[in-house]
């Protein structure tokens, strides 16, 4: 397991003063760092159909970005290029272990790790990212610089899927060697190149803007077939102007609009459902034969550990009469009582099951629980 050090910062230090307000550059942020990949390991994830990847080329300053699947790693030359596998921890168990130290953070918020390798001077150039990330240097090294977010930088499009900025000022100018981790706010300029063969962990956070979000909740109110209110206005009088969108029509509207937001039922629901999502495909393994809720406790022991697969999304509402638990985009609601369980299993990734004894008696609480146990979402480990 990874144990993070912050510069002698407590984690509440951490986040009063740098989180999403100035970088920082912590050195060794992870003693005695030892990659739980191989670059061939990242190689071999490069190379699934349903694993997202890219290889970024950057020879005499002409760059190039190709998508994965690969068959064969020529674009990989020995110089000025990059790998990068989006979402590893759905796929490598080991390397999910390095989101843990980082759990600081609502898990809500944490997406996903991004690993890449690069040749000396490879990287994907100056850019932008409208999101937090930690970048934690694994084998080899790596030079970076960051800068503070400045409006007035210019971004441009170096092909379709490269999006570059302009020159910037760097308050951070330092070479990462293993272990050492760069946080790097939303909008901060930065640009890292591999000094030598280097492999990369980006911790990446989640950031929703308005659009998304308000795309997500119509489409759950399409799926749901709720928000089905009409405009009305039993109140109609003659105007002097026909053409006009009147102040009081703009005001009907508005509150239209806003009491499907305040519906706590339909808003706890899409919450939880577009916050437990997975962007990316997952390696889960559904149980054959499945469970069934009569035979839960006969084929499953005290002494089992549950533990959550990678990348399984999971977390929890409390609202005034349940307890709303979402798991990649399914919600389960639950009696009160079993909260203590349902922290337990969206809290830490590994569970052992006397922990939930308690709660197992509760017939929704044991439906849900076979429920993920049988899609894969988790699953039992022997404890010896």
């Amino acid at each position: 397991m990874y144990q993070l050090s912050l510069n002698a910062l407590t984690e509440a230090a951490f986040l009063t003063q740098y989180w999403q307000k100035k970088p920082l550059l912590i050195k060794q942020g992870f003693q005695d760092f030892s990659d739980p990949l191989s670059p061939e390991e990242l190689a071999g994830l490069a190379m699934e159909e349903n694993i997202e990847s890219r290889i970024v080329t950057n020879h005499d300053n002409h760059w190039d970005a190709h998508h994965g699947p690969f068959e064969d790693f020529s674009l990989l030359t020995e110089q000025h290029s990059t790998l990068l596998v989006q979402a590893v921890d759905h796929w490598h168990p080991r390397a999910a272990t390095l989101l843990e130290p980082f759990r600081f953070i609502p898990n809500w918020r944490i997406d996903d790790l991004m690993v890449s390798f690069s040749t000396p001077g490879g990287g994907v150039g100056p850019h932008l990212d409208q999101y937090d990330v930690f970048i934690i240097q694994g084998q080899g090294k790596r030079r970076w610089r960051v800068g503070m977010p400045d409006a007035s930088l210019k971004q441009f499009a170096q092909n379709k899927s490269l999006l570059q900025v302009e020159q910037f000022e760097a308050i951070i100018d330092a070479e990462l060697e293993p272990g050492d981790i760069l946080y790097i706010p939303p909008g901060c300029p930065h640009e890292g190149y591999a000094v030598e063969n280097a492999l990369n962990y980006s911790v990446g956070f989640r950031a929703p803007d308005q659009k998304d979000l308000l795309s997500s909740l119509a489409d759950h109110l399409i799926d749901s077939e709720l928000g089905t209110q009409r405009y009305n206005d039993p109140d109609l009088t003659i105007r002097d102007s026909l053409g006009e969108i009147s102040s009081q029509d703009k005001g009907k509207i508005r509150t239209m609009l806003e009491s499907v937001l305040h519906n706590s039922e339909i808003f706890d629901e899409w919450l939880g459902r577009t916050l437990s999502e997975p962007k990316h495909e997952m390696d889960l393994a559904p149980l054959d034969p499945p469970l069934s809720v009569e035979s839960l406790l006969e084929d499953i022991t005290p002494e089992d550990i549950l533990v959550r697969s990678g990348g399984v999304r999971a977390l929890y509402q409390v609202t005034t009469q349940a307890v709303l638990l979402s798991v990649n985009g399914q919600n389960f609601a639950l009696p009160l009582e079993v909260l203590p369980a349902v922290k337990k299993l969206t809290d830490q990734n590994n569970t052992p099951m006397s922990a939930l004894l308690d709660c197992i008696d509760c017939l929704e609480f044991k439906q849900t629980l076979t429920t993920l146990i049988n899609d894969g979402s988790f699953y039992i480990e022997d404890w010896v």
